[in-house]
């Protein structure tokens, strides 16, 4: 094989080797900023650097509740387990946030927020109405 053609073999591999490690990069990255949905409930969940909190602060008024996470410090905080039931105990959401912010569209009604970070349980009871958005801080002791 002549060096150009031997040259043009390493760069299609190297091509082809940058394809496969850009879908795996792909197939492997969280859900941080992706709107997703359980139920009839639409939510998001990132804010980990000043793009992603940008991009949440746009889309916040598609949402009626607002969750964030930070140790008392101010430290923002991620991978927070977040548990919303309603009213009659049935569950609505119970997913991880991909950072400090968690927004969520629920029906009118009273619900149950369990956000649970390193075993530990924070919980508040809330009332949504029709269309204000609800800002609820949980705040959690550094070790």
């Amino acid at each position: 094989m002549n060096p150009i053609s031997s040259m043009k073999h390493t760069l299609l591999a190297y091509g082809v080797a940058a394809v496969f490690l850009g879908a795996a990069s792909l197939a492997s990255a969280s859900n941080e900023g992706v709107v997703q949905t359980a139920g009839n409930i639409t939510y998001v969940s990132g804010g980990v650097g000043t793009e992603s909190l940008d991009h949440l602060g746009s889309i916040t008024s598609d949402f009626n509740l607002k969750l964030i996470f930070a140790l008392n410090s101010g430290e923002y905080l991620s991978n927070v387990n977040v548990a919303i039931t309603d009213a009659k105990g049935q569950s609505m959401v119970d997913t991880t946030s991909e950072g400090p912010w968690f927004l969520a569209r629920l029906p009118k009604g009273n619900y149950r927020v369990v956000a649970t970070v390193a075993g530990k349980a924070e919980k508040r009871q809330i009332a949504i109405g029709a269309a204000k958005l609800r800002t609820i801080d949980f705040r959690w002791a550094a070790e």
